[in-house]
């Protein structure tokens, strides 16, 4: 069958160890879908284009029937969205596919194509474009055959790479559909948000705004870039009330950097989720310098059930190093706030940053173990492509760049002064004194009936998670 130009499959590939995906706790206790895609696929559509959704992520047995889907559906585009750890796995899917059906267009985007650009293809010819960029008028320019338009494409010319540019302006998302969430299989179901982050199912992902203004070493912001765009508080609440409506969603986890960034859309969201209940609740992440005792009222009372903190490091001189207007003292007065408005508090925390030494651990443990959180996330710094930090990493200490495990689960920059076994003793320790709290075994035994299914998926899975957290050697390679 001769491929159809109009029509394209998206794929969202697996990351890390491809092997063992299946049986990977850590990714079964945290599906999230892929929401680029599903965005994509709604513009697309909206553009008289057709566009598939296959997520490997969540249904990694799915590939062994792809062979027969690109050859009977003949997709003229097969598309790919990729972080570092997923590329290795679409390159070798798309060399597949062109060797099944050599007519097929492959395309790549995602944070990893749009940090390296003409570097990501240059080595990889499988790949006949690249997206910089978000992707929703380049690919459909593409898919088009507009050849006059390339602006955010990278592409081939004779033998070298090139690349068009980032496009001058941004989407204004109140312009956009809703994602295609119907696309994606077993939705909403398939997908799962962390056990106790949660009080009730179905639940699922949102996103409400794209770009962040902050410059912190260890993020990357090549997608999106630094200007701020957002949602009006209307399309929040319309999207919202389609989610419940459409797939039965009762808790939402709201994905944004900087969901609380521009206050008057947050107090007006607020409001008028008091005003017009939908009866959901949802999560949303802050920093402490975006709250205060007014947002979090107004907050609290439209069913806000959680807010997740980056606090990184305890340590004061670390996280000046490292982030801009980190401010400790206000973590911890905002966290305590946090907790007085009814809302409970997950922190989130790196271990392994450029300057990271025992001292500052330690000050690390004591300052987060000090606090009233309810939840704790502990991430092994991962020197991402488009970071500030990623270009001279070497001078800090030792980089493993082994894509296929850069996924914050892995130690593969070793700061200077450290050995990779103690940085893993010290992981081990942070998350054993946490769970050693009275306060947080408390916590955890209240979710039996703030959130009991997560004590059910805990008790299906209770042996894979109580040797993750105490041991988590166990997932690294020697």
């Amino acid at each position: 069958m001769t491929p159809d130009p109009r029509r394209i499959l998206l794929i969202h590939p697996v990351g890390g160890n491809r092997q063992a995906a299946a049986s990977d706790i850590v990714r079964r206790a945290n599906m999230m879908p892929p929401l680029g895609l599903a965005s994509l696929a709604a513009w697309l559509e909206r553009e008289g284009l057709h566009a598939d959704i296959l997520d490997l992520n969540a249904d990694p047995a799915a590939e062994a029937g792809l062979e027969e889907r690109v050859r009977v559906d003949a997709p003229g585009f097969v598309g790919f969205s990729c972080t570092t750890s997923a590329f290795l796995n679409a390159a070798e899917l798309a060399r597949r596919i062109k060797a099944w059906v050599p007519g097929t267009v492959t395309v790549v985007g995602g944070p990893h194509v749009s940090a390296l650009r003409e570097e990501a293809l240059a080595r990889f010819p499988q790949f006949d474009y690249g997206v910089w960029g978000e992707g929703e008028e380049t690919l459909c320019a593409l898919m088009r055959g507009d050849r006059t338009d390339r602006a955010g494409l990278i592409y081939r010319e004779g033998e070298t790479v090139q690349c068009g540019g980032r496009r001058k302006s941004g989407l204004e998302l109140d312009r956009l559909p809703f994602p295609a969430y119907e696309k994606l299989a077993g939705y909403p179901n398939r997908y799962t948000l962390p056990i106790f982050n949660y009080p009730t199912v179905p639940n699922a992902s949102f996103i409400t705004s794209r770009g962040c203004p902050c410059a912190c070493s260890y993020c990357d912001r090549s997608v999106f870039g630094s200007d701020f765009r957002r949602n009006s508080a209307d399309y929040v609440y319309r999207h919202m009330q389609h989610l419940r409506d459409r797939f039965g969603i009762r808790h939402l986890n709201i994905y944004d950097d900087q969901f609380t960034l521009d206050r008057a859309r947050v107090l007006e969201l607020a409001q008028r989720l008091a005003d017009e209940p939908l009866g959901m609740t949802f999560n949303c992440a802050a920093r402490p310098d975006r709250l205060d005792a007014e947002m979090l009222a107004a907050l609290k009372r439209a069913g806000c059930w959680m807010i997740s903190l980056g606090i990184e490091t305890g340590d004061p001189d670390l996280l000046a190093r490292h982030r801009n207007r980190g401010d400790l003292a206000k973590m911890r007065e905002m966290i305590r706030a946090i907790k007085r408005a009814g809302i409970r508090v997950k922190g989130l925390v790196m271990l392994g940053l450029p300057g990271e030494t025992e001292d500052t651990v330690r000050r690390s443990m004591r300052y987060v173990h000090g606090l009233p959180i309810d939840d704790l996330n502990v991430a092994k710094f991962t020197p991402f492509p488009g970071t500030p930090l990623y270009r001279d990493i070497r001078r800090y200490g030792t980089f493993e760049e082994d894509w296929d495990r850069m996924d914050c689960m892995h130690f593969l920059f070793i700061p200077d002064g450290f050995t990779h076994e103690r940085l893993q003793e010290l992981f081990t320790l942070f998350y054993k004194r946490h769970v050693m709290r009275p306060r947080t075994q408390w916590g955890y035994f209240s979710m039996l009936w703030k959130s009991p299914d997560s004590w059910r998926r805990f008790r299906t899975d209770a042996r894979a998670f109580i040797t993750f957290a105490f041991n988590n050697r166990r997932w690294q390679k020697p």
